[in-house]
Parts: structure tokens; C-alpha cells; sequence
């Protein structure tokens, strides 16, 4: 892929995200959503390899079913309350659509299990903008909504998110999918913050992002995708190896 063309993917991946972030209108915050799921298909699938494009078809399919109940929701609170802003959706049926429809976004459970799928078929570079940068746009959508979300099923999916990124993870031998179970945890506990406290919530965020970044930098540099290839780095640089033993605790 040549730079140019890269560049404008990645103005295009922060264009969408800061849009959505930005926005007090549901059209405008599909629209930052639709660009940003646009922008990465083709990172994913820059690989030409078979299971790329896999992930990519199924990362397009999902996050266009996500977007187009989200549009589905605000078209209906649009039309109940007669106004597209994003901190008046008031309406019960439409606030729970949303929230399905941005934890599915998310890869919470019980709508977890396309997420390891998809960042096993990618490369560890991608892997890392989808566990970091990927997660900021529906968070702030949940920012948005959060006095009207229906706590039930936040504190379910948060539950279940932390039980199954925890059990699910030790199965693993691929360091995606261990990252990518580590990620789904991590959601469980962010989402289950969001009534207790947005300033708690957000620090937990903060921290999430720069511990996972760490974790995939080290392992793209030793070139890590399973436990064998880790068991055998600390011969290589034992310092990346301490960095990355620090990072692990602290996740």
C-alpha cells in the first residue's frame, strides 16, 4: 500500500472517530461511525492474505448491522421526540436499542464472539488500532447516553464480558486472541464504571489504552503470534521482555 493512500485511511480512521466524539446529533454521529468502519476495512485487509479478507467482510457486516440499528433507533427518537440530539434520547426502547447496538460495536458479551475472529485474521499493527482506537467512538456515544442507559443491561453485559474475556482467555495460544479476550475483560469493567463514575470510567480508559498499545508494540517488534514464539524472546532482549512483564501486571 503506498503512503499516500495509507495516510489518507489513517486521516480518515481519526476523521470519523473525532466526528462521532464531537457530535450532538445522531445523523452526524452515524456518519463519523460509518466513515471510521470504512476507513479500516481496507487496513485489514492490506494483507491480501485469506484470513484478512475474511476479517474484514466480517468486520464490515457487523459494525454495518451496529450503524444501521443505530440509525434505525435515532430515526424512531427522532420521531417520538422531534429532535436528533444525542443527549435527549429519553425514550426507553430507544436507548436499549443504542446500547445493544454500541456494545455489540464494542465486542461485549454476550456479542463477543466475532471479536477474536477478526483480530486473529489481522495483522498485530491493525490489531492494536481495533483494541484502542477503535473503542473511543462508541464509548462517547455511551458518555452521551449515559443518564439515560438501561442499567440492567449494562451490569449484565459487564458481567458477562469480564467472566468470558477471563475464561475464554486461558484456552488461548495465539497472542491476538489472548489480547483480544484481554480486551473483552476490559470492556466488562469500563461499561460496568460508566453509572458509578465518567471521570473513573475515562482514567480506566486512559490506562487500557496506553497498557494495550505497550503490549502489541512489544510483541509486533519480537514479531510474537503465539506462547512458543514468547517463550523463546527472552534470549533476544531481555529488556522489551521486562517492559512487557511491567505491562502484563499492570493490565
Amino acid at each position: 500500500m503506498s503512503p499516500l493512500i495509507w495516510s489518507l485511511l489513517i486521516a480518515s480512521l481519526s476523521t470519523g472517530t473525532i466526528i462521532t466524539m464531537f457530535s450532538y446529533h445522531w445523523l452526524l454521529a452515524w456518519l463519523g461511525l460509518e466513515i471510521n468502519t470504512l476507513s479500516i476495512l481496507p487496513i485489514i485487509s492490506k494483507s491480501h492474505h485469506p484470513r484478512a479478507t475474511e476479517a474484514a467482510t466480517k468486520y464490515f457486516l457487523i459494525q454495518a448491522m451496529a450503524a444501521a440499528l443505530i440509525m434505525f433507533a435515532s430515526i424512531l427518537n427522532t420521531w417520538q421526540t422531534g429532535h436528533w440530539s444525542i443527549t435527549n434520547t429519553t425514550n426507553t426502547a430507544t436507548t436499549t436499542m443504542i446500547t445493544l447496538a454500541l456494545l455489540f460495536k464494542l465486542g461485549v458479551a454476550p456479542m463477543h464472539a466475532w471479536y477474536p475472529e477478526i483480530l486473529q485474521g489481522s495483522t498485530l499493527t491493525t490489531a492494536m488500532i481495533m483494541t484502542t482506537w477503535q473503542k473511543l467512538a462508541p464509548m462517547a456515544l455511551l458518555y452521551m447516553i449515559n443518564p439515560h442507559l438501561p442499567q440492567p443491561l449494562i451490569l449484565v453485559a459487564g458481567f458477562l464480558s469480564t467472566l468470558m474475556g477471563g475464561w475464554s482467555g486461558l484456552n488461548q495460544t495465539q497472542t491476538r486472541k489472548i489480547m483480544a479476550f484481554s480486551s473483552i475483560a476490559h470492556m466488562g469493567w469500563l461499561i460496568i464504571t460508566l453509572h458509578l463514575s465518567l471521570t473513573l470510567t475515562t482514567t480506566t480508559l486512559l490506562i487500557y489504552i496506553i497498557m494495550t498499545s505497550t503490549m502489541f508494540l512489544a510483541l509486533n517488534t519480537m514479531t510474537m503470534k503465539t506462547l512458543t514464539d514468547m517463550g523463546l524472546a527472552w534470549s533476544q532482549s531481555p529488556s522489551l521482555m521486562t517492559t512487557m512483564m511491567i505491562s502484563l501486571m499492570s493490565l
